[in-house]
Order: C-alpha cells, then sequence, then structure tokens
C-alpha cells in the first residue's frame, strides 16, 4: 500500500515546531556559529584566521576594551571621581552607580571590564573627555592610528546605534594593542575583584587554558559577542567572534585550532648572519609547519663593514613567499 506524503506546506509549518522541540536534530555543519570571526597573534598582527572579518557589525560591549585603553592611558587611576547625573540609570548592563557616589577611576574600570557596567562607561567617557560626543572623536581616533579603519564609534558602552559598527579584524587590532598594557591586561584578566565584591562575567578565564582576557557583549541587535585573549608556548592570540549563538565554544574551536596549527619561530636565528654581526631584536612569527619552507632571508651589508662596534652594518629582509614580513638593521656587535 502506497503511503501518503504530507504537503510541502504542511512540512513547512510544522518543521520549526519540530526543530524548537528537539524532534529533529540538527546537523552539527548547520548548527550557528559566527556572522565574523577573526584570530590574530598578537606581537605580529598576523591573520591567523578569518571570516567576514572586514564586515562592519554592532558590536555591544566590546566596545569597552577600546574605551578602557582610552581611559588607562590618559588618565589617573587612583583619582577619585563623581559619579554624574547623566550617568546614573544608564540602561542595561549596570553596577547600580548612583548620582554623587564617588569611585576611583580604578573601580570603575573594574566595574566596567567584569560586570560590563554601561553606568560605568558613561562615567569614565564624562571624566576623560566631558562629554560623550567628545570621547566617540577620541575613540575614532584612536582606532584609525591603530589600523581599525572600518569602525566608527558613538558612544563607549556599545548600547544600540546604527552608526555604532565595527569589524572583527578591527577588533582584534584594538584588542591586541590594549593586551600590550599591563594595567589592561591585570584588570580584563581578574576573575573576582574583592573591593566590590564583583565577579568577572567572562568564562572563558575560567575554563580555557591559558585564557587571559577580554570582554563579553550581547544586545538584541549584535548577538553574543567574545573578544578572548589566550597564551600557550609562548604565543598569544585575540579571537574575536560577532554575533556568536554559541559564542564560548566557537571561540574554543577557534583558539585550539590556531595554538595546533601554528608555533612561534625564531625566524632571525636562521639568518645568516656574518661573524660579528647581529640584530638587536630577535624576530619571533607565527608559522605552520608547511610554510618554514617559504621562508627566504636577504641580506643587504655595508661594504666594507664598518669597525666601530655599534654600527650599522646593514639591514636584513625576511619573505614568507613573496610578503615581507620583518626588515631591520644589522649592527656590529659589542664584545662580550
Amino acid at each position: 500500500m502506497r503511503k501518503k506524503r504530507l504537503p510541502v506546506l504542511l512540512l513547512t509549518a510544522i518543521l520549526p515546531v519540530l526543530l524548537l522541540l528537539g524532534g529533529i536534530a540538527m546537523p552539527a555543519a548547520a548548527q550557528p556559529y559566527a556572522r565574523a570571526e577573526c584570530v590574530l597573534e598578537v606581537s605580529s598582527r598576523r591573520i591567523l584566521h578569518e571570516k567576514n572579518a572586514q564586515t562592519p557589525l554592532p558590536n555591544a560591549s566590546t566596545t569597552k576594551i577600546l574605551t578602557a585603553i582610552l581611559v588607562i592611558e590618559d588618565c589617573d587611576l587612583q583619582e577619585v571621581i563623581e559619579v554624574p547625573q547623566e550617568a546614573a540609570g544608564t540602561e542595561g548592563s549596570s553596577i547600580y552607580l548612583k548620582a554623587g557616589e564617588r569611585y576611583t577611576v580604578e573601580e570603575l574600570l573594574y566595574g566596567m571590564m567584569l560586570r560590563s557596567g554601561n553606568d560605568a562607561a558613561v562615567t569614565l567617557a564624562l571624566h576623560h573627555s566631558g562629554s560623550i560626543a567628545a570621547f566617540a572623536q577620541a575613540m575614532n581616533e584612536k582606532a584609525a592610528m591603530l589600523g581599525a579603519t572600518d569602525s566608527h564609534f558613538i558612544n563607549p558602552h556599545g548600547l544600540p546605534d546604527k552608526r555604532h559598527r565595527t569589524t572583527a579584524r578591527d577588533l582584534a587590532l584594538i584588542a591586541a594593542y590594549a593586551m600590550e598594557n599591563e594595567t589592561f591586561r591585570t584588570i580584563v584578566s581578574t576573575q573576582y575583584y574583592a573591593p566590590r565584591a564583583w565577579h568577572n562575567k567572562n568564562k572563558m578565564l575560567s575554563e580555557y587554558e591559558g585564557a587571559n582576557g577580554v570582554k563579553t557583549g550581547f544586545t538584541a541587535d549584535a548577538g553574543r559577542c567574545l573578544v578572548t585573549s589566550a597564551q600557550r608556548g609562548g604565543m598569544t592570540l585575540v579571537s574575536v567572534v560577532l554575533n556568536a549563538p554559541q559564542m564560548y565554544e566557537r571561540t574554543t574551536q577557534l583558539l585550539d585550532e590556531a595554538f595546533l596549527a601554528y608555533h612561534m619561530t625564531p625566524l632571525t636565528d636562521f639568518a645568516l648572519l656574518p661573524a660579528g654581526v647581529g640584530v638587536r631584536e630577535a624576530f619571533c612569527y607565527p608559522l605552520k609547519k608547511e610554510e618554514f619552507a617559504q621562508v627566504r632571508t636577504e641580506l643587504h651589508m655595508e661594504e666594507p663593514l664598518p669597525e666601530k662596534r655599534g654600527a650599522v652594518a646593514g639591514c636584513v629582509e625576511i619573505f614568507l613567499a613573496n610578503n615581507l614580513i620583518f626588515s631591520q638593521n644589522l649592527y656590529i656587535m659589542e664584545e662580550e
């Protein structure tokens, strides 16, 4: 006997219900990960992975990475400031500041980065620049200086605004720069700030080996966003996922794959330099094993070589395939 088929329209109608109730399992490959992704090695700024990484998107509270580094660089962290009326009651994530309360800049930074306090972000922005508009201008100037040229920031916290956008690549560049600041690293790697009993919302710090920052974010417009820094084997990576329903799982996968595939390689050690000639700073670069054969070195030496210790003896250039990845002067080395 021939079985009757459900009409196409009926299947279309009941399929979402079955998915919701768990009646049909979605294939693993079809599960949503991130709309945009980027993984970057901090010291070299090499992009190790990217997907839609130059697409401008909302990024929610990951905006506070840029806010924090601006305040850290420009303000006295021990200065006590008063919470302005404009900051009290800011919507979204909050540390429940009240107008007239007094906090140090440092305390507000912890409240902003650990608890994602939008009210703390507004307080710090007003302290730094006097107005949100002036602070946004400072944010955009800093972003441009860091090469984050596809971004446009309107506020210090990332609450929805159609004009407020960044990219996964830009955010990776901003985070890499911020993670080079010791004070910033200390704040974003803190799991519990005892003076105010604040726990860090970022689960990567406790659940991923080597994680040391940096910031979570969520709005209905931006979806779940996560910027993570992690260090293993002498290599520090920054991962960015924007609009990632499974942000922790996807970030873990991206970092695991990058740590497995790439290794920091001291390339200046492979340069065949004349006796008594050397570089002042060694150069390490993240490489896959199959990329070793693509590295080549070119020396451009002074003739004749100078005799004075510390004098420039030429320069060394290191290429990966046809791309110049390093160039530095060579010097007559000091006697040990």
